[in-house]
């Protein structure tokens, strides 16, 4: 501590000559950066004293792990760490067996540290660097880390922090889904039983990302496949500016799969059972009419939820239909399908399932109309259980899919379909787990073992 006391005793007269600066016409800009640098400095040699300080006086004796007999002091080595406010240098005392065993040099001060033997940069760092990553290109976050904290790290070190931390976000969910799978209810959030009364909203979709043909290999035509991205919200109400009641929501939590349905429905089980559906008074799915996720419905959440079927998907089916048979550009087909649209609003579904019926059986048709019509009324016909719109609407509950849609946008094409993207699979999946993980809140337990700062 004499090295760190003499360093604040000399802090006087540096600061000394800033202070008299001041009344220099020294800029307020200036005045931060003097300053915010001297802390660094007096911040770098306070936990540079305190390590060596440490290391001195800790007892490290210790016994080999193979022969059981005590270890021998090869005396103190120093030791360097890469940290947000700079490089850290210390001492610490080393020790091997006497005997050889293959144990190599063993470190006790560095274990009560948490740091690995070949670790070069602290865990603060690799967690600023991982969380610009999952907004950013890896070239844009090591710029980044450069001009906001001085840590010079390359784009090829962040990923390797990316790979590191998304396996073991992987490897978390794994071990959750088996303990699911085992009948083992996975913990749930405390704030869960603050907002457990609000309607739990589920729902899922798909969007599709570029990837290389050949694993790493840029070489070749772009492939494309499906995301399935899931969300499972609260949603609550609020009074806007204009005195009107709207919808907000108030929790959200998601979960997205590069792989196929059977894939991605455990995990959106599995974050359902988390944010409390089973305790749940009113539970929602909410999607459009892919088939693949209206199974998940049926075989996963049927008995927790209410389906419903986007309003704007259905309508949009009802136009595509129209189109063909009575010609888009024409006034009849507008007029038609403005009735149709308003009948399905207001839960009259039925009946317009009915009318297509009659058409098909009555009208002389097109092939390409009567097929177009056929699939229409099918498609209504299977879903008049989930387009009780004026219903739904009478309770407050969405009709429409967009946060859905919105979580697609935002949670993977906001990052992963830039101009000129294209990705590994092993990649994407990593970093789009530490993405998934960031939203969730999960982030942080990654690189640390305590809560989040608040």
């Amino acid at each position: 501590m004499a090295l760190l006391l003499e360093e604040i005793s000399r802090a006087d007269q540096r600061l000394e000559p800033l202070a008299c600066s001041v009344y220099n016409s020294v800029k307020l800009h200036q005045l931060v950066f003097s300053v915010f640098n001297f802390c660094l400095t007096l911040a770098l040699i306070t936990i540079e004293e305190i390590l060596n300080s440490r290391a001195k006086n800790m007892d490290d004796r210790g016994n080999c792990p193979y022969c059981s007999l005590p270890l021998e002091s090869k005396g103190m080595v120093s030791r360097v760490m890469k940290t947000l406010i700079g490089t850290i240098h210390w001492k610490r005392r080393v020790r091997r067996c006497r005997n050889g065993c293959p144990v190599g040099l063993i470190a006790p001060f560095d274990d009560e540290l948490g740091i690995k033997r070949n670790q070069r940069t602290s865990a603060e760092v690799k967690h600023i660097g991982c969380l610009l990553a999952v907004f950013v290109p890896y070239k844009i976050a090591e710029s980044l880390l450069s001009s906001l904290f001085c840590v010079n790290v390359s784009d090829g070190a962040i990923w390797n922090w990316v790979r590191e931390a998304g396996e073991k976000s992987i490897k978390k969910l794994q071990a959750e889904l088996e303990q699911l799978n085992n009948g083992e209810k996975p913990k749930e959030d405390e704030a869960i039983f603050q907002i457990e009364n609000l309607p739990l909203i589920i729902g899922g979709d798909g969007v599709m990302v570029p990837f290389r043909p050949d694993g790493g290999n840029p070489e070749g035509k772009t492939v494309w496949h499906e995301v399935k991205v899931g969300i499972v919200a609260r949603m609550g109400k609020r009074i806007n500016k204009k005195g009107k009641e709207v919808s907000v929501m108030v929790r959200r939590r998601v979960v997205a799969v590069l792989g196929k349905v059977d894939e991605f429905r455990p995990l959106l089980w599995l974050l359902s059972v988390k944010e409390g559906i089973d305790r749940c008074q009113t539970v929602v799915w909410l999607s459009d009419g892919g088939k693949g996720f209206w199974r998940i419905f049926r075989e996963q959440f049927s008995k927790h939820a209410i389906g419903i079927l986007d309003y704007y998907h259905a309508v949009q089916n009802v136009w595509k239909g129209v189109k063909v048979w009575l010609d888009g550009r024409t006034k009849k087909a507008c007029q038609w399908f403005e009735r149709v649209r308003k009948r399905i609003r207001g839960n009259e579904t039925e009946g317009v399932v009915k009318d297509l019926r009659g058409v098909l059986a009555t009208a002389q048709l097109t092939d390409e109309a009567r097929k177009a019509l056929e699939k229409l009324a099918n498609y209504l016909e299977n879903h008049i259980d989930h387009m009780k719109y004026a219903d739904y609407k009478n309770l407050g509950l969405p009709i429409g899919s967009g946060i859905v849609e919105s979580t697609c946008k935002w949670l993977v094409q906001q990052r992963f379909k830039g101009v000129g993207m294209r990705w590994s699979k092993n990649g994407f999946i990593l970093l789009c787990s530490l993405r998934v993980a960031w939203v969730n809140d999960s982030f942080h337990e990654l690189f640390f073992d305590y809560a989040p700062p608040k």
